[in-house]
């Protein structure tokens, strides 16, 4: 194990040295950023504290991780002209965790972390843009609170809803930095409530605790239970990075997205694109709002939706599969925040496969290694036979197939149902990561809000559930623990069908036919009949080889 006093930090920058560990060390977040910044694609400068510290953190030895933190922030603040604290040109940065292996959505992220009262109206003198500026300090208290100080959010959502009234705004987009302002100082007052201390001035007190409360999510519940899920290692630890922030908040040509290079629900070799415009990337990912901005986004910005698919080939390029990344866009720049390889579908999987083949990026023996574990015998995907005139509503597709069951209404019900032996579909407004093991537990998921690239639909896809989200037809009611479908009320515990082919939702449990991707299990098969014949002729040359010698040594 590396020492980590003697590598206390890497640099996440063009030109800085790989660290010779790779992801093992600096997390796969980190070391894909790093891969990026070194084929000049545009990554916010930032800097990574390798994984060694979390395991050192867990085992109860962090000293030195304080200078580790002072030390990559006089780099950083060297390589954005930007000061720490400053009144004059604040850097705000965001906190993040990374795993060697991605474990979307089950650790934490602080944003606009070195905001206070003097940095704010700092922020407002760098950028002329108040409303950017309080939008960010709001964000702040309220991922500060709970990520770090694990307050409740309902109290700080609740204030929310109360400015929104008061300003007869639908989202918080609409609020305007008066009413941003206001709702500061009440969500300040909120928190020294509730955590029973003023909400810290000090950034790099801020930042401090941030960075524990990263290397404390390694171990949170549902940390936990993704890794259990998935076998990965319990001692690898996440690596920690911290990054300059750009703001996908500063108005009209700035927004937050996630993108697959193409289909990870079919493998259609297209952009598969949730965005906001005028958001942050929590706003994007989190699954607390229905996302509408995609087509705008190429309707209004059609350079940059041209740039979206450049970056993409460029990604697969580097990366040699297909990625699912975020990015923000900041007054019309493009940013890149993360690059991995994409939670897909088998059906997908398939498809993609033979497709980076006939494009010549991958060769076949690369492409079947990409199918590993896959049981290419059971790949298949549903549809609803007859669903006749019983569709009640349309939401957007997270992951395909059909899937019928028993309405549960929150995990523990669908644990319940599924451990008394029937199927249940989980119906939520909204789904977290916290929801693991009752996405793990069920044959399908609604939402109500959320988008098709939220942590829950990814985790959703990857665990081969069927997966419809943002559902404006649905309501809830937890008390009474019953639903709205397109104006029809149903139980928890009646059955209903979704449909992940068209976005369909159906009461009742309908009848379903079966389908096979023929023309790629057929190309696949000829891949193996060619490496057979290929090494066929091999063994013959090597044959003929050794009796030509044996012939001439007599």
């Amino acid at each position: 194990m590396r020492n980590p006093a003697a590598i206390p930090f890497y640099p996440i920058a063009p030109g800085a040295p790989l660290p010779p560990g790779g992801a093992e060390e600096v997390g796969n977040k980190a070391w894909n950023l790093m891969r990026m910044a070194a084929e000049h694609l545009t990554v916010p400068a930032g800097f990574v504290l390798p994984t060694s510290w979390c395991r050192r953190f867990r085992s109860g030895e962090d000293g030195g991780l304080g200078q580790a933190i002072e030390k990559g922030m006089e780099w950083l603040e060297s390589a954005s002209g930007l000061g720490f604290g400053s009144v004059r040109r604040p850097l705000l940065v965001s906190v993040r965790s990374g795993a060697a292996v991605s474990m979307p959505g089950m650790m934490e992220t602080v944003l606009d972390v070195g905001l206070n009262r003097e940095t704010t109206e700092g922020l407002i003198r760098l950028t002329g843009n108040p409303r950017l500026a309080w939008d960010c300090y709001r964000r702040l208290v309220e991922g500060y609170a709970e990520v770090v100080c694990q307050l409740a959010r309902q109290p700080f959502d609740q204030l929310l809803e109360k400015a929104l009234a008061s300003a007869e705004a639908e989202t918080a987009r609409q609020l305007d930095f008066r009413s941003l302002r206001q709702l500061v100082g009440e969500m300040i007052s909120q928190f020294a409530d509730l955590a029973g201390t003023p909400f810290p001035q000090n950034p790099r007190d801020q930042l401090k605790r941030a960075v524990l409360a990263i290397l404390r999510s390694w171990d949170s519940p549902k940390a936990v239970a993704y890794r259990k899920l998935n076998q990965i290692d319990d001692e690898a630890g996440t690596a920690v990075t911290v990054q300059t922030m750009v703001f996908g908040n500063a108005g009209g040509g700035s927004g937050s997205g996630v993108a697959f290079t193409r289909s990870p629900v079919t493998g259609d070799p297209e952009l598969y694109l949730d965005f906001q415009f005028n958001a942050q990337g929590e706003d994007v990912v989190a699954g607390r709002q229905v996302l509408e901005d995609q087509d705008k986004l190429r309707t209004r910005l059609p350079e940059t939706w041209a740039q979206l698919q450049s970056t993409g080939k460029a990604l697969e390029s580097i990366f040699r599969d297909v990625q699912d990344f975020e990015f923000t866009l900041q007054n019309g720049t493009l940013y890149l925040l993360q690059s991995r390889s994409a939670k897909r579908t088998q059906w997908a999987a398939l498809r993609i496969v033979v497709d980076l083949v006939e494009e010549g990026l991958l060769q076949p023996a690369e492409a079947l290694s990409l199918l590993a574990g896959i049981d290419l015998a059971s790949v298949a995907r549903t549809r609803l036979a007859s669903p006749g005139s019983q569709r009640l509503a349309q939401a957007k597709i997270g992951g395909i197939g059909v899937a019928a069951g028993a309405i549960a209404l929150d995990a523990e019900a669908a644990e319940r149902m599924t451990k008394a032996g029937h199927s249940a579909i989980l119906v939520r407004r909204e789904t977290s990561t916290a929801d693991i093991a009752g996405i793990a537990a069920v044959q399908g998921i609604l939402t109500a809000s959320g988008g098709r690239t939220s942590h829950a639909a990814v985790v959703a896809r990857q665990l081969g559930k069927v997966c419809l989200v943002g559902c404006t037809d649905l309501q809830i009611d937890p008390d009474r623990r019953t639903c709205t479908i397109g104006g029809r009320s149903l139980n928890e515990g009646d059955s209903i069908s979704l449909d992940g082919n068209d976005g369909s939702i159906y009461a009742g449990a309908l009848a379903v036919i079966e389908e096979r991707p023929e023309r790629e299990l057929a190309k696949i098969a000829s891949w193996g009949r060619g490496a057979k014949e290929k090494k066929k002729a091999s063994s013959g040359r090597r044959l003929h080889s050794v009796k030509a010698v044996g012939v001439s040594g007599t």
